[in-house]
């Protein structure tokens, strides 16, 4: 399962309209990924998406249930990794399932070794580097239950190598689980090279301004970021995305 709709979501603060009648999907097993100018609701969206806030109209729907106002409905990713320093990296991947009643220890090792934390197990936090406590953070989303991992700008924080790494063991993780998957990134290529499908919102308040179904196939590598084809796509995102900057000529 996995499926997600989002139906004409409002949402305003005060006089402020953020979101103004939002609306795409997530299939099952899909990698999608949201981008737009800073400030245009992306977050906001995920906070109402994860039942932290509550929308003025529209619905949410995973699974054919309405989770508006459900917390614990998605397994979330934050910007930054959001490790227990007090655990170790075992326990932190554990935790999801442990809230629920559940430990599935074999397999968190598991994932750990092809993740390349074998004998990392019993570290703490503060004894990894900042792609490391990455890793273990979407293993913690993997291992959760729940059908639908958020990740919001997760290598922002790291450098462009780092970030590159990441990427490619994030997609090999991903065509493994296959898990529904939606992504929050200012970054055009991160959003490229990883996703089925690309969400283009407008400034605020925030439209659906357009929807790319990417056609490249899997896996990708660094070279073909290179290619003309990809360029090509880079191309179109961006200029679609810069329609949406409003820029006000200075008075003399």
């Amino acid at each position: 399962m996995g499926n997600l709709e989002i139906r004409n979501i409002f949402k305003s603060f005060r006089n402020n309209q953020v979101l103004s009648g939002i609306n795409f999907q997530v299939e099952e097993g899909e990698f999608v990924s949201i981008l737009g100018p800073s400030g245009s609701g992306k977050s906001t969206l995920f906070n109402i998406i994860g039942g932290i806030l509550v929308p003025d109209q529209g619905e949410i729907i995973l699974d054919g249930r309405n989770i508006v106002g459900k917390r614990g409905s998605i397994s979330y990713t934050p910007q930054t990794p959001a490790l227990f320093p007090w655990r170790t990296v075992l326990d932190n991947v554990l935790l999801g399932q442990e809230i629920l009643g559940l430990k599935e220890k074999e397999k968190a090792l598991e994932m750990l070794e092809k993740a390349g934390l074998k004998g990392y197990e019993n570290a703490y936090p503060d004894e990894l580097s900042g792609g490391m406590k990455q890793r273990v953070s979407f293993i913690r989303s993997l291992l959760s239950p729940q059908t639908l991992i958020c990740l919001d700008e997760p290598f922002s924080a790291l450098d462009e190598f780092t970030r590159i790494q990441m990427q490619k063991w994030l997609q090999t993780i991903w065509l493994e689980h296959r898990r529904s998957v939606l992504f929050v990134t200012h970054n055009i290529e991160e959003a490229l090279f990883l996703s089925d499908k690309i969400v283009i919102l407008s400034n605020k308040p925030a439209t659906v301004k357009k929807i790319f179904q990417i056609p490249f196939s899997r896996p990708r590598t660094e070279d073909f970021m290179l290619s003309e084809e990809f360029l090509s796509w880079k191309r179109q995102i961006y200029q679609e995305i810069s329609e949406s900057f409003l820029f006000v000529e200075p008075s003399m």
